[in-house]
């Protein structure tokens, strides 16, 4: 196991989400901190290459959220999360595995994960469930609850409005623009199809589509060619209808 919490955080991150990176190739686990450390509120306080290591990690270091690979050494990943709760261990627990089988799937949803992200993905991938993360973190310790309307919001999900507001920089108009876009396509687009189509840059249309990817209102497929990086190819879902009728926001 690898510790990196040392001295006491500064202001600057003592509102950091703490992470443990659970993976047992230490090659694949330098990549999964090195994403996450490109998230500002997130910080990486151990590495664990075993169930067992895992265990005591979260013991001594007492992260937020465990990143767990499934294929370990010495224990099935999902093993791993009910000695966690036995010992008194409230974490949350993303699940990052290249296990596909529908019965690592459903265990995963019986134990509680907050994510089931398969192998192999990119730092886009990560980013947007992180990022969704975080935010149904925070709206949950800020969550009071009057009444059944809160409690419903909370088990849902979404302890906060239906249609949060676009990032700063992005517009309603460019937002409806590229959805339409990608409702009207039969399939999926990459960013560069998607730019040719709206007349946006390929950098504007990656964006708002990354934005869509986050709200859950789009999905990510990668296209592996014989050469270079996967392509990102998006598709639209439908979740939640997409742009309000009047604008301003994405519905989630």
């Amino acid at each position: 196991m690898i510790s990196t919490r040392g001295e006491q955080p500064t202001s600057a991150t003592a509102d950091a989400i703490d992470v443990l990176v659970v993976d047992d190739d230490f090659r694949v686990a330098r990549v999964h901190r090195a994403y996450v450390e490109r998230l500002d509120v997130f910080r990486v306080v151990g590495v664990a290459g075993t169930g067992e290591q895992a265990i005591a990690a979260v013991d001594e270091l007492r992260p937020d959220l465990v990143l767990l690979d499934l294929y370990l050494p010495d224990l099935f990943g999902l093993d791993v999360i009910p000695r966690l709760r036995t010992a008194g261990h409230d974490c949350d627990v993303m699940v990052i595995s290249a296990a596909r089988e529908a019965d690592a799937v459903r265990g995963a949803v019986r134990h509680g994960v907050v994510d089931y992200l398969l192998k192999p993905f990119d730092f886009e991938d990560l980013r947007g469930r992180l990022e969704r993360y975080a935010g149904r973190r925070g709206r949950l310790l800020d969550t009071v609850v009057r009444g059944q309307a809160d409690v419903d919001r909370v088990l849902a999900g979404v302890a906060g409005p239906v249609s949060p507001a676009l990032p700063k920089g992005m517009s309603a108009e460019t937002a409806g623009l590229v959805e339409r876009t990608l409702r009207e396509t039969d399939g999926t687009l990459s960013a560069t199809e998607c730019a040719a189509l709206t007349g946006v840059s390929r950098v504007s249309a990656r964006r708002y589509l990354e934005h869509f990817h986050t709200v859950g209102t789009v999905e990510v497929s990668l296209r592996y060619g014989a050469a270079g990086r996967p392509e990102r190819r998006y598709r639209f879902l439908g979740r939640g209808g997409g742009l309000r009728s009047g604008g301003g926001g994405v519905r989630a």
